[in-house]
C-alpha cells in the first residue's frame, strides 16, 4: 500500500508561486539563521508537506498549546524565521533569504512576508518549554532559540537551491519526492526507516535488521541528518562514509537505501520524534524505528518518552506511518551476539557490553580501536582515521 503524503487534505498552493514577481525583482534581503535556512530547504524538499512557509505567532502558540495549527492540522514543532532587525520590511513584501552557510551572500530563496511580530521573552519561553520540555539554557535547542533575534517573520517561501546539502552530499541528499520515486522504481511497497545523527554501530545494524523482519518490510531506509549538530558530534561527511562501508558489506544492498536530509538537529526528544515521523511519511515509509532516548540529549528526557508520545489519540489519528518501538540493543556476552535487551532471558546488566557516546568518543580520542563487539572493523577504521586527523590538527 502506498503511504500518502502527510496532511494532504490541508495542502494549498503556495502564494509565492502564483502571485509574486520573480525573486530578482526584490531589492530586499534578510540574512536568516542556520535553522531557518534548513527549515526552508525542508519545506522546499517536501519533507514538511503540506506546509508552504514559516508559521506566524498564532500558529506557533497554537502548536505549543495543542500540537495543532489554527486550521486544525496536527503539527508538533513551530517552524520559525526569527531575525534580529526588520529594517524597512513590511507585510506583503517579497524578500530574498540570504543563506548563512555561505560567505558570498548567496540567495537561498524568497519569502512573502505574511506577518511581522515582535516576539517577547515570555513567548520564547513558552515555545522552548513546549518544544524541548525545558527553558534550561544548558539544553542546546533552548540556547539556540534564546540567542535568536526579536522579530518573527511568517509567510510562504520558495527555494532556489538546497543550500550546501546537495553540493557537499551529492550522492546522499535527496528530497522526499525523490525518495518516493526511488521506492517505486525499486518496487518497495513497505519500508521501515531508521533516523540517525550518528555513525551506525553493530547495535544499530542489528536493530534495523530486527525491525525489517518484525514489520515484514521489504526495504530499509537509512536516513541521516546532514545539518548542524551540537559541538563534539561526528560530522555528516564522516557519518556518511561510515554508514556506507557498513551497508556495503553487512546488508543486502537490494533492500537498503542510504539517503540524507538537510535539517539541523533540535534535540527535542518526543516532539522531534513526531517531526521525524512526518518526514518519513512524506518519504513514503510505512514505519519509523523509535528507540531509547530518540532525539534526546543529556538527561532531559525519559528513556522511552519519544515512544510514549505516539500513543495519544491525536497522534494516532493524524499519522499514517507507524512506529517500531525498539528497546536498547546491545552485545550479549552470554550469547555472543547483538540482542534487544528486553528479549534477553536470564541476563544481568553486566552481561551486556554497553558503550555510551561519551565512552566511544573517549576511546577514539585516545587513538584506541573500538571493540569488535561494538563496531564493525570497517566502521571503526573510518572513525579512527577521523579522530587521528583531529589529533594532528
Amino acid at each position: 500500500m502506498e503511504i500518502p503524503y502527510f496532511g494532504e487534505d490541508f495542502r494549498v498552493k503556495s502564494k509565492l508561486h502564483s502571485e509574486l514577481p520573480p525573486a530578482s525583482n526584490s531589492p530586499n534581503s534578510i540574512k536568516i539563521s542556520s535553522l531557518a535556512a534548513a527549515t526552508a530547504v525542508m519545506i522546499g524538499s517536501d519533507y514538511f508537506r503540506p506546509l508552504t512557509g514559516f508559521h506566524d505567532i498564532e500558529d506557533a502558540i497554537s502548536i505549543c498549546d495543542k500540537m495543532q495549527m489554527k486550521n486544525k492540522l496536527f503539527w508538533p514543532i513551530p517552524l520559525l524565521n526569527i531575525i534580529d532587525d526588520i529594517g524597512k520590511l513590511e507585510v506583503g513584501m517579497t524578500v530574498n533569504l540570504i543563506d548563512p552557510n555561505f560567505q558570498d551572500g548567496r540567495i537561498l530563496g524568497q519569502q512573502l512576508i505574511g506577518s511581522i511580530h515582535k516576539i517577547t521573552q515570555k513567548e520564547k519561553a513558552k515555545i522552548t518549554e513546549s518544544v524541548f520540555g525545558t527553558t534550561d539554557e544548558s539544553h542546546p535547542g533552548v540556547s539556540m532559540i534564546s540567542k535568536m533575534g526579536n522579530f518573527l517573520i511568517s509567510g510562504d517561501l520558495a527555494i532556489n537551491n538546497h543550500s550546501y546539502y546537495s553540493e557537499d552530499f551529492p550522492e546522499t541528499f535527496m528530497t522526499a519526492s525523490e525518495i518516493r520515486s526511488r521506492f517505486v522504481q525499486n518496487g518497495f511497497k513497505r519500508v521501515v526507516a531508521f533516523q540517525t545523527r550518528n555513525p551506525m554501530h553493530r547495535a544499530h545494524e542489528e536493530l534495523c535488521k530486527i525491525a525489517m523482519e518484525e514489520t515484514q518490510s521489504d526495504a530499509l531506509l537509512i536516513h541521516m541528518l546532514l545539518g548542524k549538530l551540537k559541538q563534539g558530534d561526528i560530522p555528516a561527511s564522516v557519518r556518511d562514509e561510515a554508514i556506507r562501508v557498513m551497508v556495503e558489506k553487512y546488508f543486502d544492498q537490494n533492500k537498503v537505501m542510504v539517503s540524507g536530509y538537510g535539517f539541523d538537529m533540535l534535540y527535542a526528544g518526543p516532539k522531534e520524534a513526531l517531526l521525524h515521523a512526518i518526514i518519513r511519511q512524506n518519504c513514503g515509509c510505512s514505519f519509523l524505528i523509535i528507540g531509547r532516548d530518540h532525539a534526546g540529549v543529556g538527561d532531559f528526557y525519559q528513556a522511552f518518552e519519544a515512544q510514549e508520545i505516539f500513543h495519544s489519540d491525536l497522534v494516532q489519528e493524524s499519522l499514517e506511518i507507524k512506529i517500531f518501538e525498539a528497546d536498547h540493543t546491545a552485545y550479549s556476552k552470554k550469547l555472543g551476539r547483538i540482542v534487544m535487551m528486553k528479549d534477553a532471558q536470564n541476563h544481568k546488566l553486566d552481561d551486556f557490553m554497553i558503550l555510551s557516546g561519551t565512552k566511544v568518543r573517549s576511546i577514539l580520542e585516545e587513538g584506541k580501536t573500538l571493540p569488535p563487539e561494538f563496531a564493525r572493523p570497517e566502521v571503526a577504521a573510518v572513525l579512527g582515521a577521523y579522530y587521528k586527523e583531529k589529533r594532528v590538527e
